[in-house]
C-alpha cells in the first residue's frame, strides 16, 4: 500500500515538472494568447487556429470531412490537410468559450508535457524502470530538439501522447501471444483485447496526425523484426498469435477508416500524393552533430542546415550522441537494446532523404530513402521527419541505461546518470519566441460583419488569404460562432497542380490577383469594362455576400479606389468599407 502511494506521489511530481517545463517554454503566449503569437511560424499558427475553430462546429452537429468555409465554392478536404480533427473536437468547449488562440496555446504546451508523461508511464509500467530513469528518458521524448522545434506551429506532429499507448498495446499483444511459462498456450483473451485497443487508438491517431501514426508503425515494424531476429525462440512461440492480432487490429481499424481514407485520397478536393519534394526536405548529415538553435547552447547558424525553425529534427549534438552510443554499447547484449538501435539507425538513415547532404552540399550519394521513391503515400513523406522517431528510441536507451546503472549500485550507478544528465543539459530547450499579435479589425471583433454577410455566406477580404499571408483567415477564427462565414482561396492543401496533384492553396481569380498586386506594390491598376465584368464573374463564382476592405490593409486608400472602380461606391461599416452582393 505504501509503495503504491509513494509511486503515485512520484508520478504526480514528475507530471507537474513536465507541465511546468512546458509552461515555461510557452510562457510567451500567456497570459493572453489572443494577443500573442509564435514568432517563427505565424502562418501555420493561423492555419491551425482556423482548423480548431472549424472543428468546434462539431458541438453544434455541423461537421463534415469536406468544408465549404474556405476556398469557396470548391471547399477544402480536411482529411487531405493536417486538420487535427480529434484535437479540435476534444477541446471544442474551450475553443467556444475562450477562442481558438487559447486552445492552440494549450495544445502547444500540452502536447509536449503529455507526450513526456505518456512515455514516463510506459517506461515505469511496461519496461519497469525506476522513476528517475523513466523521467530522464521521457524528457527526451517530450522535450527533445525535434519536439520543441515542431512546436512552432505543427500540432499534428507534437501530439504524440498516443504513441506510447500504441507501443504498450503492441507489447501487451506480444506478451499475450507468447506461451512461455504457461501451459495453456497463448492468452487469446488478452491478445484480442490488445488488438481491439490497437484498432481504437490507431483510428483516433489518424484524426490527430497521420504522419505520426505512419512513423510509429514503421518504427515498430523495424523494432519487431530486429527483436525477432535477436530472439528466435520468441519468434517461433509468439508469431502466429502476434501476427494474427496485428492483422485483426488493422482490419478493425480499416472498417472504421475506409470512408475517411476514401475521402482523403479520392473524395472531393482530395489528393493522392504528397505536396513537398523529398529532396528539399532531407536532413543534413551534419545536423546530427549540431545543437538546435532553440537550445541554450545552440547557434542561430544551425538554421542553414535545415529548412526552417520548425524542422530541427536531427539536432542532437555530439554530447547526446556519444552518451547514447556508449549506453547502447554497454547494454548491447539485451535484445530490446539491439532492436531499438536497429530502428534508430533505420529512421536516421531514411531522414537523409534520396540524396545525402553534408554541410549544405549535395554529395550525389543516394540515401536509403531513394528506395521508397514512387511508393504511394510513403513517397509523399518528409524525409527529415523520420528523425522524430529517433527521439523516443534515444529516450528508451537512456532510460534503460540509467535504470541498469542504478540497479548495479557500483561506479556505473553514479557515472551513467551523471553522463546522461549532462548530455540532456546540452540540449536543454529555450522558450519558444513570440511576438505581439496584430489587432483584428473592429469590423470583425464587434460582429459588424453580420450587416453584410448572409447567414452561412461568403465574405471576401481584401486582399484574400494566401499560403504566404493567411492573416484574413483569423477573421473567421475570431467569430463567436466558430467560422461563421466562408472565404475564397486561402491557406490549405488542394488538388490544383497539374493532373490534380497537390498544391498549397489554389490559383487566384483575376480580381483577387489584381487586388493583391495593388496591396503588394501600391500601384494604381488600369480598370475598365473588362475588369468590371471579370470582377462580377469572380464575385458570382465565389458566391460572395460581401467584399470587405479594412483600414489596416496595405495601401488601403488605393485599394478602396480600385474597388470603387470595380463595384461602385462602398458602404462604411465600423473600420471597414464593404460592398454587398
Amino acid at each position: 500500500m505504501r509503495a503504491a502511494v509513494h509511486r503515485r506521489r512520484t508520478d504526480l511530481v514528475v507530471a507537474l515538472l513536465f507541465v511546468a517545463l512546458a509552461g515555461w517554454l510557452t510562457h510567451g503566449l500567456w497570459p493572453a494568447p489572443g494577443s500573442r503569437m509564435l514568432a517563427l511560424n505565424p502562418a501555420d499558427q493561423t492555419l491551425y487556429e482556423w482548423f480548431l475553430a472549424l472543428d468546434a462546429r462539431a458541438l453544434h452537429g455541423e461537421f463534415s470531412l469536406v468544408t465549404d468555409r474556405l476556398n469557396a465554392p470548391d471547399g477544402v478536404n480536411l482529411m487531405a490537410n493536417t486538420s487535427v480533427v480529434a484535437l479540435g473536437v476534444l477541446l471544442a468547449p474551450i475553443t467556444l468559450a475562450f477562442g481558438a488562440p487559447v486552445t492552440f496555446a494549450l495544445l502547444v504546451a500540452g502536447n509536449m508535457a503529455g507526450t513526456a508523461l505518456a512515455w514516463y508511464l510506459l517506461f515505469t509500467r511496461t519496461l519497469r524502470v525506476g522513476p528517475l530513469a523513466a523521467a530522464l528518458g521521457a524528457a527526451v521524448c517530450g522535450f527533445g530538439p525535434g519536439m520543441v522545434s515542431q512546436s512552432n506551429g505543427h500540432l499534428h506532429m507534437t501530439a504524440q501522447w498516443l504513441v506510447p499507448v500504441l507501443v504498450a498495446l503492441v507489447v501487451r499483444l506480444l506478451r499475450a501471444a507468447d506461451p512461455a511459462g504457461r501451459t495453456d498456450g497463448p492468452d487469446r483473451m488478452r491478445a484480442a483485447s490488445a488488438a481491439l485497443g490497437l484498432a481504437v487508438v490507431a483510428t483516433v491517431q489518424v484524426f490527430v496526425g497521420e504522419e505520426v501514426l505512419f512513423l510509429t508503425a514503421l518504427t515498430l515494424a523495424v523494432t519487431a523484426v530486429a527483436y525477432a531476429l535477436t530472439d528466435r525462440d520468441l519468434l517461433r512461440r509468439a508469431l502466429p498469435t502476434f501476427a494474427g492480432g496485428l492483422l485483426g487490429a488493422a482490419g478493425l481499424a480499416l472498417m472504421v477508416l475506409a470512408y475517411p481514407l476514401w475521402v482523403q485520397f479520392a473524395g472531393p478536393q482530395g489528393v493522392a500524393d504528397g505536396i513537398f519534394p523529398p529532396a528539399y526536405f532531407s536532413a543534413d548529415l551534419t545536423g546530427w552533430t549540431r545543437l538546435s538553435a532553440l537550445t541554450v547552447f545552440g547557434s542561430p547558424e544551425a538554421v542553414r542546415l535545415t529548412t526552417g525553425p520548425a524542422e530541427f529534427t536531427t539536432f542532437l549534438g555530439w554530447p547526446l550522441l556519444l552518451v547514447t552510443v556508449a549506453c547502447a554499447v554497454w547494454l548491447r547484449r539485451r535484445a530490446l537494446v539491439v532492436a531499438v538501435v536497429a530502428a534508430a539507425l533505420v529512421a536516421a538513415a531514411l531522414a537523409l532523404g534520396p540524396e545525402v547532404v553534408v554541410g549544405g552540399e549535395r554529395t550525389g550519394v543516394p540515401g536509403p530513402y531513394a528506395l521508397l521513391a514512387g511508393l504511394p503515400v510513403v513517397d509523399g513523406a518528409l524525409p527529415m521527419r523520420f528523425a522524430l522517431a529517433v527521439l523516443p528510441l534515444v529516450g528508451t536507451l537512456l532510460a534503460l541505461a540509467v535504470h541498469q546503472a542504478r540497479q548495479d549500485r557500483g561506479r556505473a550507478g553514479r557515472l551513467v546518470p551523471a553522463a546522461v544528465g549532462a548530455a540532456l543539459l546540452s540540449v536543454f530547450p529555450t522558450p519558444l519566441p513570440t511576438v505581439e499579435r496584430p489587432a483584428l479589425p473592429e469590423f470583425v471583433t464587434g460582429g459588424h460583419w453580420r450587416q453584410c454577410v448572409r447567414p452561412g455566406g461568403v465574405l471576401v477580404p481584401v486582399p484574400t488569404a494566401t499560403p504566404k499571408d493567411p492573416w484574413p483567415m483569423r477573421w473567421a477564427t475570431a467569430t463567436a460562432t466558430d467560422v461563421a462565414f466562408g472565404m475564397p482561396e486561402g491557406f490549405f492543401i488542394g488538388p490544383y497542380g497539374e493532373g490534380g496533384t497537390a498544391t498549397m492553396g489554389t490559383w487566384q481569380r483575376p480580381t483577387s490577383a489584381l487586388l493583391a498586386d495593388v496591396a503588394r506594390r501600391g500601384v494604381t491598376p488600369a480598370v475598365g469594362d473588362r475588369q468590371r465584368r471579370q470582377a462580377a464573374r469572380d464575385v458570382d463564382s465565389w458566391g460572395a455576400s460581401c467584399v470587405a476592405l479594412t483600414d489596416d490593409a496595405p495601401h488601403a486608400d488605393l485599394l478602396r479606389r480600385t474597388l470603387e472602380q470595380l463595384f461602385g461606391p462602398g458602404t462604411r461599416i465600423a473600420d471597414a468599407w464593404t460592398w454587398r452582393f
